[in-house]
């Protein structure tokens, strides 16, 4: 722990601390916990969809991931179509391992999470809180090697380590693989969630996109990968976020989904942004010459109704910032 001291504030620490307990840290190295009881209640609003003068899906490129962030969050609508006065926001980036800072293409952008903690804080959220479950190193590292530890406390937003105890076993009503699994209570009772993953090659799921960062909210993600895509996609369906945006500005294009090479790594400078999970995914899946139908969780969750994955029949915006 006192490594962590050192690489952020101690003011970020208490907050942690206080927020978590030192129990919860310890079931955050262990990476899980018990569940109590099967809940099936959220407490999040629908998605909205957008306005005929809105985009369905918005693609922005240029060099500042800042800049992009925003124009394509403008181009869907702006934050104010997602996040109201007061609202519960959780932001849900991946943040992968303690191995590599985020330049390896394996964790989101710093400055892209930052810039979400900002608008939600700009659109008058009451609390914006950023979390993940990491499976390499304990959460305290990663969050502090990621450099999001730092960014999100200069963007006046929470980081959070996840606590074993705020595990619930949910039912899965849509679900066709699995009918239950233990979710991160909070993430399903927030007002907003925004799904922050960074578009990469992963081993098993040929990519990583918005559906298979969502492994990061629940317990016992490892037995998630027998029959991954229909399993995501029945996950995709219980948490569906908010809205999703991918972080395409650093895409590591193979040796997935922790790299480690810097050569693997392409400068591909992209946010896409979108309230249909699967069309982002779709889109993003695009930038490694494939299609949502190359990515067996996201034609699961085409099939099962969740989105869209045939791009053709929506607006997208493109724009160079």
């Amino acid at each position: 722990m006192s490594e962590l001291k050192r690489q952020i504030s101690r003011r970020q620490f208490l907050r942690w601390t206080a927020a978590a307990g030192a129990s919860a840290a310890l079931a955050a190295c262990g990476g899980g916990g018990a569940t109590d009881g099967k809940e099936g209640s959220t407490g999040r609003r629908p998605a909205p969809t957008p306005r005929a003068d809105q985009a369905y899906l918005a693609v922005a490129r240029g060099a500042d991931p800042a800049a992009i962030t925003r124009a394509a969050l403008a181009a869907v609508g702006g934050i104010a179509r997602f996040v109201q006065s007061g609202d519960d926001v959780i932001i849900k980036p991946n943040i992968c391992t303690d191995y590599y800072p985020y330049e390896y293409g394996a964790t989101t952008n710093p400055t892209i999470v930052a810039t979400l903690v900002e608008l939600c804080r700009g659109a008058g959220a009451g609390r914006v809180r950023v979390m993940d479950m990491p499976f390499g190193g304990t959460p305290e590292s990663a969050y502090a090697k990621s450099g999001i530890a730092d960014a999100v406390a200069s963007a006046s937003g929470e980081m959070e380590l996840m606590n074993r105890n705020k595990f619930r076993t949910t039912a899965i009503p849509e679900g066709r693989a699995i009918q239950e699994w233990p979710f991160y209570r909070d993430v399903l009772d927030a007002d907003v969630l925004i799904n922050l993953p960074i578009a990469k090659h992963h081993n098993l799921a040929r990519l990583s996109l918005g559906g298979k960062n969502l492994l990061g909210v629940i317990q016992k993600p490892a037995q998630i990968h027998h029959n991954l895509g229909q399993r995501v996609a029945d996950l995709v369906s219980r948490i569906r976020p908010t809205l999703t945006v991918v972080d395409a500005v650093r895409t590591l294009m193979t040796n997935g989904p922790t790299g480690g090479n810097l050569d693997d790594v392409r400068l591909s400078d992209t946010i896409i942004a979108s309230h249909d999970i699967v069309a982002a995914d779709a889109y993003a899946a695009t930038l490694f010459d494939l299609t949502g139908l190359d990515i067996p969780y996201v034609k699961a969750a085409s099939e099962m109704g969740l989105g869209t994955l045939y791009l053709d029949q929506i607006k997208i915006e493109e724009i160079a910032v």
